[in-house]
Order: structure tokens, then sequence, then C-alpha cells
């Protein structure tokens, strides 16, 4: 008889919650904001990230490479990245940055960002695979990359201001 009573509070608490007439939408909002706060193949944070050129803003959905072992494993093995996404390996301080291409399926253009946010330089379309070094111009704050070519395509240039 317990059993009855306590399944019965349950079901009219249930029916009595804010939105139990449309839970199915309420869950789907809130596992849509779960999906878009991290990428579903890295599991990193994504959050936005916009380049002002000129009287342009182009804008894209990164994701956060903050720890050793993120920045380590970058966009190693990946076989494809949207256009308008990137991801950005971010610092503490500005200091002088290599990138290599080792086990990077998809060119990339590695965008060198100083201090000031500003794009100190852009190695395009990097090669795949390729152990040589991609070096910074500058001490660089953050790096951002791209699918190769998508900076040339967009008309980012070194001097572009990058928010995230």
């Amino acid at each position: 008889m317990r059993r009855i009573l306590v399944a019965a509070l349950m079901i009219a608490v249930a029916a009595c919650s804010p939105g139990a007439g449309n839970a199915g939408s309420s869950l789907a909002v809130a596992e849509d904001v779960s999906v878009a706060a991290v990428h579903p193949v890295s599991g990193l944070a994504v959050q936005p990230l916009t380049v002002q050129v000129g009287q342009g803003v182009h804008r894209f959905r990164v994701e956060m490479a903050r720890t050793a072992e993120e920045q380590a494993q970058g966009l190693m093995f990946r076989t494809e990245m949207a256009p308008d996404e990137g991801m950005l390996f971010p610092r503490q301080e500005a200091r002088m940055a290599s990138f290599w291409m080792k086990n990077t399926l998809i060119p990339l253009d590695i965008i060198f960002i100083g201090a000031d946010q500003r794009i100190i330089n852009i190695a395009a379309n990097t090669v795949p695979y390729s152990t040589v070094p991609v070096p910074s111009d500058g001490p660089a704050l953050a790096i951002l990359e791209l699918n190769g070519g998508r900076a040339a395509e967009l008309g980012i240039v070194p001097g572009a201001k990058v928010e995230w």
C-alpha cells in the first residue's frame, strides 16, 4: 500500500511540474545548450570567436584547447572541420610559439595572435603530417587554427583584431 501511495504522489508531482505538458521540448532545449557548449568529436568546450577585418566581422565557433594535454592533441587525426569552426590555443602570457602538423590530416591556417589580440602572422595552408616547425613572428597570446585557405578566403590578415 505504501508503494502505491509513493508512486501516486510521484506521478502527481511530475504532472504539476513546470513544462510537464511539453517535457520533451524542455529536455530538447537543455540538450541543445549542452551540445552547443561542447564539441561532439573532441569533447572540448566551444565558444564564439570573432575576427574583425576592416568594417567586416567573421564569426567562428572554436574549440578551446586550454590544458597541455588538449593542446598536445590539437586537431590531430581529425578528418574534417566545418568552415566556421576552429581551435584556439590560449596561453597565460604571450611568448614565442611554434607548431607542427604531425598526425594532422587536414591542411590548416595557423594564426598567431599577440597580446593586443591582433594577428601577428598567418602560416597558410600548412602541410598535413609535416614535422617542420611553423613559428610565430612574435610573442603569441593565442594560436587559432582554421581550415587551410580560410583566412585568405575571408580576407583575414595580420593586424586583424581577434576576440574570444
